[in-house]
This record gives structure tokens, C-alpha cells and sequence, in this order.
């Protein structure tokens, strides 16, 4: 096969068809209420497209390109579809008053046409992207910390909630997240590259967050790509490195790590000019997020996305992505994932 894709030996799916979209729905209903209580967020509704220019729509790594369009009865403005909503959330946490120690959750539904397809990613993204107003004093390691134990928390809930649902699912997760470092991770597997560091300490541990994403590590690369005007991987003093990370999960139907959500502590001011600079974007300056950001309109926040399909492949044991949702695959992938009692949508 040309592509990524990993077919587990002997697969049997746990769920048939009709039963996987009935536990899709429990699964989404049960996680995005405890979350919404363990974090303090209402929902809002979210925009599928953006207008582009404005610097609102979310870059990724910099270099994905969004699916974007003419609107006819606007003269001819372009729009974006979202790649995620990091930034359009702080802007709406403005707009909607939302008070300290407050948030918003919302459903966002994506096109990333540039996406590498495999087991675990589609040109279709749907994610849970939420949002929380923090202090200036909160800007810190060990509240990011305690906010994801509290997510953790809430995906342990998940899985147990599911497990009394469906016994023949059983729980994978471990009672304790472990935190570690970009530059740590490094440094126990300094021959390997990232995404075998993440299978190995994934594997060891079950469930692991893994700190600094963006910034340079000792060997001059980052651990992975992160853009530079939302979450802070460079502090203005350059002390820390590292307020955002990710949430990984070891998947042993794959044996591999599987990414469940992307997060961090967002850019202020300061730290939005700090690494503007160090990755030569200072053009961004004049887009209206960014200017809004450096007049010091929007508020002090944190936030991230958590993968909606990713995270009921997992809690379903599913061997493809495509299992849950309809999304668009190559041929042949689809034909020997058949023969292999793989059902793709």
C-alpha cells in the first residue's frame, strides 16, 4: 500500500456498525458535558469558514494550506474553512464578556487538504475546541498541570462510563497522566525521531503529556511544529520554555501513540512579539487578531482542541478513523481494509 496505513492482525471489530454510531453519541454526549462542568465552559456555536486576511484562522505548523472561496454577494472577499479555531475563540471570549475563570466549548468541523491520510488522520477534522479565561498569575507550568489533570480526569471518566455500556470494552487508561518535557524526552531517546520518543514513552506509561511543543530543543529542532501566535512555547525571558504540549495515549490495537489533544496556555502580548521574531512572521503584526492581541483587547486565556473521532477510535478499539467518520479515502485502501474486516464509512 502507498500510504501510512497500519492493518492489525486477526481485527475484529468489538461493535458492529449500528451499535458503533449509538456508542459515538454516548461517548460525545457523556465526555463534552463532564468537561463543560470540570472546566467551567458553555457552549457556543462555532463557524465553519473565516474571513481571510485577518490572521483568525489557524496555520497549524505555517505551512498547511486552507480550502478557501469567493463569496459572490461580497464583492468577491475570500474566506477560509477554519483549520481550528485557536484564535477565533479569544476573539469571541472578548466579544461575549466571558469572565475570568470562565469558558467556551464548541464543535469544529475542519478540512485539512494538505493532511497525510493514515489510521489516525483524514482530510476531515472534527474536534472538541474550547477556551478559558485565565489570570496574569496563572500563566504558569503548574496551572497548565492541574488543567490537564483535569482533562485526564474527564477521559478516564469517559472510558469507565463506556466500559459499564459496553463490558467487552475494557479500560485502558492508566489511573496517573506523566508529564515530561520535550528536551527530556530528548535526551532518553536522543537517536530516535519524535514520533518513535512518543511511541516508547507512551508505551512505558499508557498516558503521557509532553511539554514544549515549538520551541528548538538542544539539538536545534523542535520536538514538532507549533504556529507562533497562540500558544507560548517562547517566554520573553527566555527561562521557560514551554506552556503548551500534548496529550498522547498508547494505543496497543496500532502499537503506537495516538494524540488526543493539542493544548496550552496562549500568547500574550509580550510572547506573541518574542516569537513573531524568532520565526520571522513579524508581518503578522498587521492582521486584526494580532493587533487586537497587541492592544491588549483580548483576554489572558487557555485553551485546545481534543480530537472527536480520534478519541472514539480509541475508546471504541477501532482499527481505522474511518470507522467513525465519512471522509474521503483512496481506493485501495478502502478495498484491503475490507478484506480485512475493516469497515470504512
Amino acid at each position: 500500500m502507498k500510504d501510512k496505513h497500519i492493518i492489525p492482525v486477526g481485527y475484529c471489530p468489538l461493535l458492529d456498525v449500528n451499535q458503533t454510531e449509538k456508542a459515538i453519541k454516548q461517548i460525545k454526549n457523556f465526555f463534552q458535558t463532564t468537561l463543560a462542568t470540570e472546566l467551567n465552559l458553555t457552549r457556543v456555536t462555532a463557524p465553519l469558514f473565516v474571513e481571510a486576511g485577518k490572521g483568525i484562522n489557524d496555520d497549524l505548523t505555517g505551512v498547511e494550506k486552507p480550502v478557501s472561496f469567493s463569496i459572490r454577494s461580497m464583492n468577491g472577499t475570500r474566506a477560509e474553512i477554519v483549520q481550528s479555531l485557536a484564535k477565533w475563540k479569544r476573539l469571541t471570549l472578548s466579544s461575549l464578556g466571558i469572565q475570568y475563570g470562565h469558558g467556551i466549548y464548541t464543535d469544529m468541523n475542519a478540512i485539512r487538504p494538505d493532511e497525510a491520510l493514515d489510521n489516525l488522520h483524514s482530510l476531515y477534522v472534527d474536534q472538541w475546541d474550547w477556551e478559558r479565561v485565565i489570570s496574569d498569575e496563572e500563566r504558569t507550568l503548574d496551572f497548565l498541570i492541574t488543567v490537564v489533570q483535569k482533562i485526564y480526569e474527564v477521559l478516564k471518566r469517559t472510558e469507565w462510563h463506556l466500559h459499564s455500556l459496553y463490558p467487552q470494552i475494557k479500560p485502558l487508561l492508566p489511573d496517573h497522566i506523566k508529564f515530561i518535557h520535550a528536551e527530556e524526552l530528548a535526551h532518553l531517546y536522543p537517536q530516535l525521531p519524535p514520533p518513535k520518543r512518543e511511541d516508547l514513552i507512551c508505551k512505558e506509561y499508557g498516558a503521557v503529556f509532553i511539554i514544549g511543543i515549538g520551541a528548538p530543543l538542544s539539538d536545534g529542532q523542535p520536538h514538532d511544529s507549533r504556529a507562533p501566535d497562540y500558544d507560548v512555547w517562547i517566554s520573553p525571558t527566555g527561562k521557560c520554555k514551554g506552556l503548551n504540549g500534548d496529550i498522547l495515549v498508547w494505543y496497543p490495537l496500532l502499537n503506537r501513540a495516538m494524540e488526543i489533544s493539542s493544548m496550552g496556555i496562549r500568547v500574550n502580548a509580550e510572547s506573541l512579539e518574542k516569537q513573531l521574531e524568532f520565526t520571522q512572521t513579524t508581518e503578522r503584526r498587521n492582521f486584526y487578531f494580532h493587533q487586537k492581541l497587541l492592544a491588549g483587547d483580548l483576554p489572558d486565556s487557555i485553551g485546545g482542541g481534543i480530537g472527536q473521532s480520534r478519541l472514539c477510535t480509541f475508546f471504541l478499539r477501532k482499527a481505522h478513523i474511518g470507522e467513525i467518520q465519512v471522509s474521503l479515502w483512496p481506493t485501495e485502501t478502502i478495498a484491503e481494509f475490507k478484506k480485512h474486516n475493516v469497515t470504512i464509512l
